[in-house]
């Protein structure tokens, strides 16, 4: 589960557009991306975009596709795969899989009694990611020329230390943990800002960009990096449970009153309640992730070496996974000729990355 924090964040949330990104390298949670295209490239019925021999490629074109619109926008992506698990993260993992293999009996269900509105959400709600998937984004994102880091464990602490240390703008998910790892700025709704559809609803929405900034967060809730830990161990991490009727306001109240983890764990006590694994180990799995160093001149050195290769994106698009050639070929162009202007800079004319 990914830590609650979204009625806390609201009020410092900045909407904005994708241009006041320009000139900016983010590093995008690549699972969390991914699984946004799984789950929304989809056809009516809910079924994912297959090719021929039925390997699915919704992610495929939401890569594609996304990533050369993010290129014109002057924003450089480096996307970022997770690695090991934490050992803490089992429970979760497998929790994660009872509800899709739930999600995907109720979707054969709808499907069969032709309720197409209702079959689509549990599709969504069964999607998953397999080492095929994640094996052929990797393919496909080198035949692009786009940089990707592997993660020796969560791709969020990687992400947020990149963005802590200033080798890239911002870190960009769907997901609040990335806070909790640290991470100084972050993004989100970048893979899928545009008009969508309100589940259940014939109902359209605008989705934005937005940015939001560690520093206005912590400043706004009158607290520490790690009073923010601790609020989000009471909610609720990919690494613990939380507390029945410990929400957001009430866990921000307890750790403004708490100095160590020692007397958090002491007021969940008086409270009648104890975590269920050792509150000590989640806290240093977000204070000292396992992570690996990258400075800002290794990974422009990475990105300007990377070199998009046309008749390999159509191999791979159009004769291995049946994308319309003329499509495919057309970004093809589009991405070449952005990374060529790219490579004209030296690594001194790349923005500064805190600006």
């Amino acid at each position: 589960m990914a830590v609650e924090l979204g009625s806390l964040v609201s009020e410092v949330k900045e909407t904005i557009e994708l241009d006041a990104l320009a000139g900016k390298t983010i590093a995008i949670d690549a699972y969390n991306t991914i699984y946004q295209f799984l789950s929304i490239i989809r056809q009516p019925d809910g079924t994912p975009l297959k090719d021929a021999k039925g390997n699915i490629t919704s992610h495929l074109s939401g890569l594609f596709y996304r990533s050369i619109n993010l290129l014109e926008h002057g924003i450089t992506p480096v996307y970022v795969f997770d690695g090991m698990p934490p050992m803490l993260k089992v429970h979760t993992i497998e929790a994660r899989m009872n509800k899709r293999r739930q999600a995907l009996e109720e979707w054969n269900k709808a499907l069969s009694e032709g309720l197409i509105e209702e079959a689509r959400q549990y599709a969504m709600a069964s999607t998953s990611i397999n080492k095929e998937i994640v094996n052929s984004a990797k393919e496909l994102l080198d035949y692009m020329g786009i940089v990707y880091i592997q993660a020796p464990s969560e791709g969020e602490a990687q992400a947020a230390k990149m963005t802590k240390d200033g080798a890239v703008y911002a870190s960009a998910s769907q997901d609040y943990d990335l806070f909790l790892f640290g991470a100084s700025v972050v993004v989100r709704n970048i893979a899928i800002s545009g008009r969508r559809k309100l589940p259940k609803k014939n109902v359209y929405v605008n989705v934005s960009p937005e940015r939001i900034l560690l520093s206005d967060l912590l400043k706004k809730l009158g607290i520490s990096q790690s009073q923010l830990i601790w609020l989000g161990m009471l909610v609720g991490t990919d690494f613990n449970e939380g507390f029945d009727r410990i929400g957001p306001k009430t866990a921000l109240k307890i750790v403004k009153e708490c100095k160590s983890i020692d007397e958090v764990v002491q007021r969940v006590s008086q409270l009648g309640k104890s975590f269920e694994v050792d509150p000590k180990e989640v806290e240093q799995i977000f204070e000292n992730p396992e992570v690996v160093e990258i400075t800002k001149e290794e990974l422009h050195k990475k990105i300007t070496e990377a070199k998009p290769n046309k008749e390999k994106i159509i191999r791979f698009m159009c004769d291995i996974h049946g994308f319309s050639e003329d499509r495919v070929s057309k970004f093809a162009d589009t991405l070449v000729s952005i990374r060529s202007k790219q490579g004209q800079k030296s690594i001194l004319d790349w923005p500064d990355s805190k600006q």
